[in-house]
Order: structure tokens, then sequence, then C-alpha cells
């Protein structure tokens, strides 16, 4: 085995793109990365699509399914994938689960679907709620009540009027003398309900209030709430304040005893919080004022060693035979480290949706708080608390293999704020200056590499030329980089992605690489 460490940064949402325009990558200050680029091996890399195990190469990548294949060498359907592939064969419909959630209100109850309303991919599917919907009036539920969570991250910032009208299509069609259904309330994901790593808890209980309570200003509708809350506050749709739909002065829509409620997200890390506060007896985050006795289910279970949720519509991939499984029974001492935004990728998604460790001996994690404060105003985040530690552990000549996430490029670029993201990014780089000493000091080896891309494309592509400059807040179908420092290899030609990264790993510790994983991208 190699006695050099090797140590392994992933970029958050610092793809590759060749236009300048709205490039916070390339227009930022980075001679960290500059000097990289032009004295190391170095190479693109997919992130995105097929690559990740998404359906097609129209599909942007994401930090969870980006991590997963990074950790696990394989690629395995994800997320959309797999809800399609069981939506597609009525699978789904024929699960127990969903027939004891239909059941269980069909007679005196209602039915609730909870979840982001788009077509972004990442999250969830406006498709797989107007399915999720269909079956339901065909299994002989007849109340059924939505509450939607607006995107304008995944997709264009001012889109939700898009999703909100096709929604309200589709009740339509539906809607009947047997079959009511209509939407119920909303607000943002950036507001309510979709926190993730316990960061936010204050965002959860905004989101519990409104869904379950009915407590918040009310509308005659969801469109009349949108134009007003742009008109008011000039916010973007991710960050629109939450809002109650009430008829007569009451709300139509909260959610009750002997109710079932489907979360039909498919993506965890921001669907966990919210099943907690339906799920646990003793939960103590916030006051939950009533806990309503239903059946809750989630699109799929979000952590299977946690059981978050209990009840769900779809197994998530088994993801068997990961990188750290492999390193751990070759004695390979491991150290990760990131602040709370990321601390699960680089733990819980690279480990293959694992929240147990594989040898508490051989695994260090670390997470750095992160701030609960909006990201374009504090674009640099934790990083230099996390390079502090990262540091000290690779000063101590323990680890063999140590990696890192780094949020900044991911988290401050979602904001579409273009001068923070350009911030972040330079950050992200003073770290890797600092960094690279470490390395050498330790004579190791430096891997720099992205989950996705984000940073690299702040600006949607103008309709014409004098089209005003449009923030983008989503992830690109950009390729990321792959660069080695600290080793004279060569690297191979061909169609790489994220999976090929952990037998590159192993070759790089001395290890015989893994004949039934993606294959190194080095000679």
């Amino acid at each position: 085995m190699s006695k050099k460490p090797v140590v392994l940064v992933v970029m958050d949402g610092v793809g590759i793109n060749e236009s300048k325009y709205g490039n916070a990558v390339t227009n930022a200050f980075t001679p960290t990365l500059d000097r990289l680029y032009e004295t190391c091996p170095y190479t693109a890399i997919k992130a995105h699509g097929k690559a990740v195990g998404l359906p097609s190469d129209d599909d942007m990548g994401n930090s969870e399914v980006g991590h997963n294949a990074l950790g696990c060498g394989q690629v395995y359907s994800q997320g959309a994938k797999l809800v399609n592939e069981s939506i597609e064969s009525k699978e789904l419909f024929k699960s127990e689960t969903w027939n004891a959630l239909v059941n269980n209100c069909k007679d005196q109850g209602v039915m609730h679907f909870l979840g982001l309303l788009s077509d972004g991919n990442v999250h969830s599917h406006i498709n797989h709620l107007f399915a999720l919907l269909e079956e339901a009036k065909a299994g002989g539920v007849k109340e059924v009540r939505v509450h939607i969570l607006l995107d304008g991250r995944d997709v264009p910032e001012t889109s939700a009027l898009e999703y909100v009208d096709a929604l309200e299509n589709k009740l339509e069609e539906l809607n009947d003398g047997n079959f009511h259904a209509i939407i119920a309330s909303g607000g943002g994901r950036m507001t309510i309900t979709m926190d993730r790593y316990e960061a936010n808890w204050p965002m959860v209980e905004a989101g519990w209030k409104t869904h379950v309570l009915g407590e918040g200003r009310e509308f005659t509708s969801a469109r009349a709430a949108i134009e007003t809350y742009r008109e008011e506050t000039g916010v973007i749709d991710q960050d629109l304040p939450a809002f109650v739909i009430s008829e007569d002065g009451k709300p139509v829509g909260t959610i009750n005893d002997g109710d079932s409620v489907v979360l039909f997200n498919f993506r965890g890390d921001r669907a966990q919080e919210i099943c907690l506060a339906f799920e646990n007896e003793d939960f103590d985050k916030f006051d939950r004022v009533r806990k309503p006795d239903v059946m809750f289910a989630g699109m799929l279970q979000y952590d299977s060693d946690l059981a978050i949720p209990k009840m769900f519509l779809n197994s998530p991939p088994k993801i068997e035979n990961t990188l750290t499984e492999y390193l751990v029974k070759n004695n390979i001492n491991e150290y990760a480290i990131s602040e709370t935004q990321k601390f699960g990728h680089v733990t819980y998604f690279w480990n293959g949706n694992r929240a147990e460790k594989f040898d508490e001996k051989l695994e260090t994690y670390y997470e750095v708080p992160s701030d609960v404060i909006p990201f374009e105003q504090r674009p640099w985040m934790k990083a230099a608390e996390v390079t502090d530690k990262l540091i000290e552990a690779l000063d101590t000549n323990e680890y063999d293999f140590l990696r890192v996430n780094y949020p900044n490029g991911d988290m401050v670029g979602h904001t579409g704020n273009y001068q923070a993201t350009i911030i972040g990014v330079e950050t992200v780089d003073l770290q890797l200056a600092r960094l690279i000493k470490a390395v050498d000091r330790a004579n190791g080896i430096l891997l720099v590499t992205a989950d996705h891309g984000n940073a690299d494309e702040m600006y949607e592509k103008p309709k014409k030329e004098d089209s005003p400059i449009k923030a983008k807040t989503s992830h690109t179908l950009n390729k990321v980089p792959f660069i080695i420092y600290g080793a004279d290899v060569k690297m191979k030609d061909g169609d790489l992605g994220l999976a090929n990264v952990a037998n590159t790993v192993v070759k790089l510790l001395g290890l015989e690489p893994k004949a039934d994983w993606e294959e190194s991208i080095i000679e």
C-alpha cells in the first residue's frame, strides 16, 4: 500500500463552462485552481444524467446522487428513475403501503399530498403528483388536499405559476361529483418545510403551522398568494412566504385525525425533518400544538438506518459494495469532514445511504456547524474552519484517505446572487492553497473534483440580445473537473463520470482496483 495519504476535495457546485456569461467560477479570482489546471493531470467528468443513475442526460445531477456515485464506484438507478419505473409499471399502486393509505381515508378521511411542485427532477416531479392524484381517485378516495412547496431553485426562479396552473388544470380535469381535490397551502421551499440536516428547525415549524394547523396569511387561491407576495416583496419563488387557502374565513385543508399524508418528494435530505414531525411521539424540536393521528408515508424511505419515514412507497436503491466498505476491509483509516450543510453528503450519501459507520475505529467524521443565515450574506460560510480541522487531521499522519466537501459553490450559487457566489468560489480557492501546503508536508496526493455544476452558470441564457439578466439558481448539466496533484499519472480518455473516482482512489492508495466498479480514471 502507498504510504502517501490521499485527500479528496469536493468543490460542491463548481462545474466547467466555456462561456463566461454569468460564470462565477471562470470570472472569480482563482490562482490556485488555475495553477492546478496548468500543472497537474486533469480531465473533465460527467456529474449528471445517466452517469449518476438519472433517467436521461437532460436531468441535472445533485449532491446526493453525486456523492452516491463518488462513494460507491457504481451507477445505480436513482430517485426520479426509481419512481418513474415504479409508476410506469404500476408497482407503486399495487404496494401494501399505497393501498393502506387509500383504505385509511377513502370513507371519511382526506388524502393529503405534500411536496415540491416543479419538474426540476431533483427533489420531485410534478408528473409523479399527477399520477398519485389519478390513482387516489381510481382507488375511491373522495377528498384530496395538495400542499405545494414552490421551487425557483431547480427550475427558473419565478416559474411557480406555470406549475400552479398545470396543477389547477389537472385538478379541474379530475374533479367530479365523487372526487374533490384542491390546493390547501404552500410557500417557498427555502421558507418553510424543506430544511435539511437540522440546520433550521423554525423552517419546519413554519411548514407545520401552514400545512397541518392551517395557520398563516389566507388567500383564495395559490395564484393570488404568489402574485400578491411578488408585488409586495419582490422575492423569487424559493423565498416566497407561506400561505393558506381558505373559504369563508376557514382553511380548506388542515390535516386531521384519520387522514392519510404522502410526502411526494423522492430526495431525502430536505424530506426527513417534516417526517420526524409527523411520526415521532417524543418530538421536541418545536411545539406542534397538536399531532394528528394520520397514516404518513414518503415517496421513498429517506434514511433506511433510522427508518425515516416508517412507511414509504418505493424502496431506495440498495447500494452495496461501497468504497468505504472496501477500504475498511483493507485497514484504511478514513477521515470525512464538512460543515452541516454538506456533512451528510460526505458520510451518509457517500456510504451508500447508510447512517452507521462500517468501522468505528477506522472512520472518523467531523461536522463544523453551519451558520443559520442566508448564504449570500456569508458566502465564505465555514470553509476556513473546515480547512483548519482537515489540516489538523492530515498533520497527525493517522489517516490514509481524507475527504472534504466545500459547499460554497452550491449553497451560495442557489441564492442566485452572482457577486456572493464569486466570493464563495474564491473562498474555496483560498482553502485549496492552504490545503496544498499541508498535502506537501504529508507527502500526499490531492484530488480535486465536484459533485455537479451550479456556480458555473448563474444567469439564465438570454432569449434575446437585449433581454434583462435573470438569475439562474439551479444546478447545471456541465461536466466537473477531476485534478490530481502530487502524483505522476496519466488520465484515460473516454466517457468518464463521478463513479469512476472510487477505483481511482483505490489505485492511488496502492490497492487492487475493483473489477465490479466503474474503471479508474488513471492508467
